[in-house]
């Protein structure tokens, strides 16, 4: 039984039927079978921002099919074969999932519709890189990448050849349209407000 990070190996490629059976509290991240450590708590301003925008997407999502959920929550990416060959789950801070036979007790199978990264210097380069390339290639149809620092918001879609276009940065001024959705807006100054 592995209780502790310090019995893996951080140059070996594992499962998710493996990552299942870890005992120890340590928040990890599989991506393509290699071990991610996540920062131990987020800052302030990163959890502030990330209750803030899912207050306002779950008021707008209360009473219809799709659902929003906060990290930590497992978003797999399985390969055929189940939990033994799938190599890749991640915890987005927020994730919005409209087709629910994706969803069963352990969290998501397959892509969400829109998932949202608050970044902090800690992980900022592997979300603007590592899982901007595995959304991408996941087939995630729009992602935000969200600075608190900064008070700032950068927004892809993805295209009809499965690539992300960058929509624009937004900044606290900006009320924002989650574009997989036709009527909702993001007010950046409720997020970002100190």
């Amino acid at each position: 039984m592995i209780t502790s990070l310090s019995q893996l190996d951080l140059n070996k490629k594992y499962s998710y039927a493996e990552y299942l059976t870890w005992q120890f509290q340590e928040h990890l991240e599989l991506i393509r079978g290699r071990i991610f450590r996540m920062t131990p708590a987020p800052t302030r301003r990163h959890q502030k921002a990330s209750f803030k925008l899912s207050l306002q997407i779950g008021n707008y999502l209360n009473n219809r099919s799709c659902e929003v959920y906060t990290a930590p929550f497992d978003v797999r990416f399985p390969k055929e074969g189940g939990d033994d060959n799938t190599y890749t789950v991640v915890q987005p801070d927020i994730c919005v999932i409209c087709d629910k036979s994706k969803l069963d007790d352990r969290g998501c199978v397959g892509a969400p519709d829109f998932i949202i990264e608050i970044l902090s210097p800690t992980t900022g380069a592997k979300d603007a890189t590592i899982k901007f390339d595995l959304y991408e290639e996941q087939g995630v149809r729009e992602y935000w990448m969200v600075y608190p620092g900064e008070h700032l918001l950068d927004v892809f879609l993805l295209d009809d050849k499965g690539k992300y276009q960058f929509v624009k940065k937004y900044t606290q001024d900006d009320k924002v349209k989650v574009n997989v959705f036709e009527d909702l807006y993001v007010d950046m100054s409720e997020v970002f407000k100190d």
